[in-house]
């Protein structure tokens, strides 16, 4: 675990992980039937995608880009899948809805498989909130290199702290999931306060040490083991497991390497190194480039040298008022997940990373579209205090206000 987590070298590649809620195409407020959602995962499975397509357990659509060498083929690439996805999607009477987290429902699980159903037995032991994150949440997980060995505005040691404190900007920016039953949940952000109800073995960030991957081998020893798998179903879920128990006595089989390997799949922090790092806080976005802006700002805020230094002077200051409990526990998670940017200290440092990163875009290469999306974003969210779950909020207070 020590020697895969944190796989250092000049930043080259970056890729994005997409989720999609699936929505009727006339009346996205209605229920999308099972045989509906298995019917468009099928089609769109049969599509010659270019991304690594998966359908999560509430039947959310996921594509995971390949490793890309630049913002442009990222984008490129991606875009070209999801517009064979909405074609075939338009045709079943479907579309791919950006949220966050569900604003109009609490769909059922109806993807069945041994890890599915174990998941969910695991999870229901200690809340609702795994049910929702596995059944209603969506995503744009953003991948970038772990970094240089070595010190710098490049170096694995710093991306690994700017990560989590621009986490928790970006969360508050991109915060897009405000609804519980198209009502005000209380949350700009209610997939971040789902991740934070979770179990805190697994989904809250590894001790700040000074070295991440002894913090990270510890964090996935100490971690509960969710189940053991087996060729008979249903796999044996745990309740008090610590992978580093089972790798020592043995019980109740031999653990082997495969095991350890799938074991790190099912750990959920709000980074997640995998020989890169992984940025799991940003909710879904809307409308067709919704999902560009938050791909192309991490990218420049990690990839370029000077915005990264301006993102790391940015937020270093947020590290002072956190408290105690790690991400996305901790105050200054929190404040982004309930407050988005309508929080000052986390608008201040919003305007001044999204600054940084729209000088350094035209420096990586970022295509017209890119800094449009970028640009209009700015304007409409960052400058004025807002996110997009804003929007949501005004329609939904709008409809109140009319008597509908």
């Amino acid at each position: 675990m020590r020697g895969i987590s944190f796989k250092t070298g000049p930043p080259r590649l970056l890729g994005v992980e997409l989720e999609w809620l699936v929505h009727d195409l006339h009346d996205p407020t209605r229920p999308v039937a099972p045989h509906r959602l298995a019917e468009a995962a099928d089609r769109v499975g049969a599509l010659p995608l270019r991304s690594l397509f998966t359908v999560e357990p509430g039947g959310q659509l996921e594509f995971s880009s390949q490793p890309a060498e630049s913002l442009a083929a990222c984008v490129a690439d991606v875009s070209a899948d999801l517009s064979l996805a909405r074609a075939e999607l338009r045709d079943l009477g479907l579309t791919l809805a950006g949220y966050g987290k569900e604003p109009w429902g609490e769909p059922p699980r109806v993807r069945s498989t041994p890890r599915y159903n174990a998941m969910e037995v695991y999870y229901d032991r200690i809340n609702g909130a795994g049910r929702n994150v596995m059944c209603r949440t969506a995503s744009v997980q953003v991948c970038v290199d772990a970094g240089y060995e070595g010190p710098g505005p490049l170096g694995y040691l710093r991306r690994w702290r700017l990560a989590h404190l621009l986490g928790a900007v970006l969360s508050a920016a991109f915060a897009n999931s405000p609804l519980l039953h198209g009502r005000p949940s209380g949350w700009r952000s209610s997939r971040q306060a789902c991740y934070a109800r979770m179990d805190p073995g697994r989904t809250v960030a590894p001790p700040d040490w000074h070295d991440p991957r002894a913090a990270w081998a510890a964090y996935a020893l100490d971690a509960k083991v969710m189940f053991v798998r087996s060729e008979d179903e249903p796999w044996a879920v745990q309740q008090a497991l610590p992978l580093r128990q089972w790798t020592r006595t043995g019980h109740p089989r031999q653990a082997t390497a495969d095991d350890v390997a799938y074991h790190l799949t099912t750990l959920f922090p709000p980074i997640r190194p995998r020989g890169h790092l992984e940025l799991r806080m940003i909710d879904a976005q809307r409308g067709e480039d919704g999902w560009v802006v938050p791909l192309a700002v991490t990218s420049a805020l990690f990839d370029d040298p000077s915005a990264a230094e301006t993102a790391y002077r940015a937020v270093k200051g947020l590290g002072d008022v956190p408290g105690r409990e790690p991400p996305p526990r901790n105050a200054l998670w929190r404040r982004a997940a309930r407050h988005g940017l309508a929080d000052p200290e986390l608008h201040a440092a919003a305007v001044a990373c999204f600054a940084a990163a729209r000088e350094a875009l035209p420096r990586l290469g970022a295509p017209p579209r890119v800094l449009d999306a970028v640009e209009e974003f700015t304007g409409r969210y960052v400058e004025r205090g807002r996110c997009p779950a804003d929007d949501l909020l005004d329609l939904v207070g709008a409809r109140q206000g009319g008597g509908s």
